[in-house]
């Protein structure tokens, strides 16, 4: 069942789930504002798609409290499509992303989660992190004195409230207390109205203006497979850490669908693909949200904000949100993956490391996954294809896994071995996976046979004696 009803996961965490979706609602603001001017989407549009992503998979994901919206990672794949074709082909492309996402969460692609390692899900987590950090630092390149005191007082704001209060979450004191601060016009500090042109319209419910043609086809299917794949990533690698946080689990099936629906109704809408944000998904959770509740109000306020409340919205500091969003960054970064380097092995530790430089220097998701999980697959059949050989008088071990990787090393084993007669090949402990396998096998006793000295192979079972003929 795709949409949920069920009382439990809405109900019971209201007030925290009500202070935790407005922080996220604010929280959202400037990151989506930021990486649609990038892309060259009005701001109030992308806002407006994160409320239509937000209160979608609100109703239908498979991860309560995980906040979803009009993801920066999305937004930078985009860029050469709208540069080259226009919006209405972004459009396009973002209902296909959701149609591709429903039929990957109906094939099951979500099992395909498995292959990706705990190294590279912690480098994952750790590089969202670091680029969460830099972006606001960024921010911060040119700008008054006045703006670093107020990011750096909500920074202690928001390590000090906790000790002096848990029940109203401290972003949400920070952004109120600062707007009012930031009203006064002699501090001048830049607020969300000087980031972009705040005067767009929502959009409305109807079809992208393009031909459809095979042509259109070809022009948007590049865009809305990686939008698809870096979306379902982004948000399969953002449940789990969510789950850890709550203490409960998700369902990665139904998130795909649902971040496909999300993405079908946001393009009928005007609106640019999202995903699961491991930002605002913190935050989120750590402001008290729990529930469905939680990020359907984030989409609602984020909603009102916008048509109603947009003079309020413009007038937030951005500096408070940068002081905040810092907090959340540290906060998601995984130190005891830092703290553990002295035990865990050495190639864990290397896949991590490559993971997080390849996803901070190339901002791209998909990419530094990718090369940590062939790393994490190479790594992991180099160990498999050390194969362990003994001799004791007559009696040669193998012990291990006998496949493609390992097959070599046993024929050079035996190649330098001088042939003798009445030897005893013990293979109860192999393991033979493959084609290669047998024939490196059969290779070493062939060799014996050729020189009509025998060669006894011990516990050869039925199932292995299938791979020599």
């Amino acid at each position: 069942m795709l949409f949920s009803i069920k009382k439990e996961e809405w109900l019971g965490n209201t007030k925290n789930d009500l202070f935790g979706g407005l922080v996220t609602a604010v929280a959202l603001i400037p990151e989506v504002i930021g990486f649609a001017i990038i892309a060259g989407v009005n701001p109030i549009a992308a806002l407006f798609a994160s409320v239509t992503t937000a209160i979608v998979t609100s109703i239908t994901g498979g991860r309560p409290a995980m906040t979803s919206a009009a993801a920066g990672s999305m937004a930078l794949v985009m860029v050469v499509l709208i540069k080259n074709h226009g919006l209405e082909y972004m459009i396009a492309a973002t209902i296909l992303t959701g149609l591709l996402q429903l039929l990957f969460g109906y094939i099951g692609i979500h099992k395909l989660m498995k292959f990706i390692s705990k190294p590279v899900m912690m480098g994952f987590v750790n590089a969202l992190a670091v680029l969460i950090f830099i972006s606001q630092v960024q921010q911060l390149g040119h700008v008054n004195k006045m703006t670093l005191v107020i990011v750096g007082a909500t920074i202690a704001m928001m390590y000090l409230i906790p000790r002096v209060s848990r029940v109203i979450p401290p972003a949400l004191i920070i952004i109120v207390v600062m707007t009012l601060v930031a009203l006064l016009p002699q501090l001048g500090l830049q607020k969300v109205g000087d980031l972009g042109d705040m005067t767009g319209a929502i959009g409305l419910l109807q079809l992208p203006a393009i031909p459809f043609t095979f042509e259109t086809l070809l022009i948007i299917l590049p865009t809305a497979i990686a939008l698809s794949l870096v979306g379902i990533m982004e948000s399969l690698l953002t449940l789990p850490l969510i789950d850890n946080m709550t203490k409960s689990t998700g369902d990665s099936r139904r998130e795909v669908k649902s971040q496909g629906l999300a993405n079908v109704v946001t393009g009928f809408f005007g609106g640019q693909a999202g995903c699961a944000m491991i930002g605002q998904a913190v935050i989120n959770v750590k402001s008290g949200g729990r529930q469905r509740l939680s990020t359907f109000i984030a989409g609602v306020t984020l909603l009102l904000l916008i048509v109603f409340l947009k003079d309020v919205m413009v007038q937030i500091p951005t500096a408070a949100l940068i002081g905040i969003m810092m907090v959340v960054a540290l906060e998601t970064f995984n130190w005891d993956s830092l703290r553990s380097i002295k035990r865990i092995p050495v190639a864990d530790t290397v896949v991590m490391a490559v993971t997080v430089a390849i996803v901070v220097y190339t901002h791209n998701l998909a990419i530094g996954i990718l090369i940590g999980v062939v790393l994490s697959m190479i790594i992991f059949i180099a160990k498999l294809a050390t194969l362990t050989i003994e001799r004791t008088d007559n009696v040669i071990t193998v012990r291990g896994v006998l496949f493609f990787a390992s097959a070599q090393s046993l024929v050079n084993y035996f190649e330098k071995t001088p042939l003798t007669a009445n030897l005893i090949l013990d293979v109860s402990g192999l393991s033979i996976r493959d084609a290669s396998a047998h024939e490196a096998l059969a290779t070493v006793i062939n060799r014996y046979q050729a020189a009509g000295l025998p060669l006894t192979v011990r516990d050869l079972s039925a199932e292995k004696s299938t791979y020599l003929g």
